[in-house]
């Protein structure tokens, strides 16, 4: 019901808004995550083992800040909507690109172009939504919103159980590449956003003023970077906290599934399904929640809860129980996770929105890019391999940090972003 009630209180221009903005976050992870579920017969393609394919993924998290800085950058300075329409035909493109690599050298260079152009859609996408929706709705939209890469990572998963059995093909159309092929329809979505969607009233009322007041057209100058460096760093902080938060719950816990309580595979497949829907409740419940408790207390709340599910969730001894503790891992991680988009925003100066959202995600990202790795190699040293105790302690420091970085920041809900542009034109 409250899903309903937020969305008719929108007008038709904000729903077509949300809807591209979402399907923009949705399409992208879909297309990343279609080579994760391909990597195996990737390498069979180019004769070369998994190891060797999965530096594919590593390439594209590395890129993916330099993405948020480009074309977080070209979204204040010609609009966060023609961004956005570029910034979806980009990788779309080299999703395509990456379907008809012939060697592997080519395939890496086109997972780090793809990586460049993934890492520009989360910012700029929060951006447009956030500032063409009320204040009000805010938390709610932030948390539907950040779900959009699970239900990328579900679309993926449904497409490769679908669709990849069936595919026989050879030479440029082997099945890995069909797949590909499919991954680059989200250029589409460009056409709808070019007739449906309008750019964002925050950043036309800011140039209108600057057209008005005869300065040069907006942008953002390395200076005007530099002023706000104590707010970055705090950002990247927060988010190297959170993606620390859902990586250690979310890359090895298939594994430890397998490894530690013998799950066959069919088991594991539903159980992190479960898990995946358990974050999207767990994102739009938190989300919402922040208008009313605030986003700091939604965010430590809901950190701090995922560390009495630790038994249930990595120690219980049936099926249905760890699916349980799955759900309401991810319901709890993923909770945090959903008031993001509003909190980072609301963070945010007004002058590098764009900016500073998906630069500090990413490098959050990127400095917690190893932590699956780390996670493995004190299993190995301090358990015999099992993963069990690692993972708990993972989620015992990574809710803490959450929780403890959260507190230290200020509350910023619901502030109006229409009064920046004259803010800034008086200064």
């Amino acid at each position: 019901m409250a899903l309903l009630r937020e969305l008719r209180s929108l007008n038709a221009a904000q729903k077509s808004t949300f809807t591209a903005c979402f399907l923009g976050w949705t399409l992208d992870a879909f297309d990343f995550f279609l080579l994760t579920v391909c990597l195996k017969a990737i390498a069979a393609d180019f004769h070369t083992g998994i190891k060797q394919i999965a530096e594919a993924i590593f390439w594209t998290l590395v890129m993916r800040p330099l993405g948020a800085l480009i074309f977080g950058m070209m979204a204040e300075r010609f609009g966060r909507r023609p961004t956005l329409m570029l910034n979806i035909v980009c990788f779309s493109v080299f999703e395509l690109s990456s379907a008809f690599a012939p060697t592997l050298t080519s395939f890496m260079v086109c997972r780090a172009l793809f990586g460049i152009a993934m890492g520009g859609e989360w910012g700029v996408g929060a951006a447009l939504a956030l500032e063409s929706l009320p204040a009000s709705g805010r938390g709610f939209f932030s948390g539907l919103l950040q779900q959009g890469y699970v239900f990328g990572n579900l679309l993926a998963a449904a497409l490769y159980g679908a669709v990849f059995p069936h595919l026989h093909g050879q030479g440029m159309l082997t099945n890995w590449r069909v797949m590909f092929m499919i991954g680059a329809l989200p250029a589409l979505l460009a056409f709808y956003m070019q007739f449906k969607v309008e750019e964002s009233p925050v950043w036309k009322e800011a140039e209108k003023r600057r057209e008005e007041s005869a300065t040069r057209r907006g942008g953002v100058p390395l200076r005007t970077l530099l002023t706000y460096l104590p707010t970055f760093l705090f950002l990247v902080l927060l988010m190297t906290a959170f993606n620390s938060f859902s990586h250690g719950t979310q890359d090895l816990y298939p594994t430890l599934l397998e490894k530690d309580h013998g799950l066959a595979p069919g088991r594991v497949g539903l159980i992190v399904v479960i898990s995946n829907i358990g974050a999207i409740a767990g994102g739009v419940c938190c989300g919402a929640a922040s208008e009313r408790f605030g986003r700091r207390r939604a965010i430590v709340f809901a950190a701090l809860a995922a560390m009495p599910v630790i038994p249930l969730w990595a120690w219980s001894h049936s099926a249905p129980l760890l699916a349980v503790g799955g759900f309401l891992m991810q319901f709890a991680v993923q909770g945090a996770w959903g008031v993001v988009p509003a909190h980072l925003s609301e963070l945010s100066p007004g002058p590098v929105r764009a900016v500073f959202p998906g630069f500090a995600y990413q490098l959050g990202n990127l400095c917690s890019s190893r932590n699956g790795v780390f996670q493995a190699q004190l299993a190995s040293r301090f358990s015999g391999g099992t993963l069990n105790a690692v993972m708990s302690a993972t989620v015992v420091v990574a809710a803490c940090m959450v929780a403890l970085v959260a507190a230290l920041g200020r509350e910023a809900r619901g502030e109006a972003w229409q009064h920046e542009a004259e803010k800034e034109h008086v200064a």
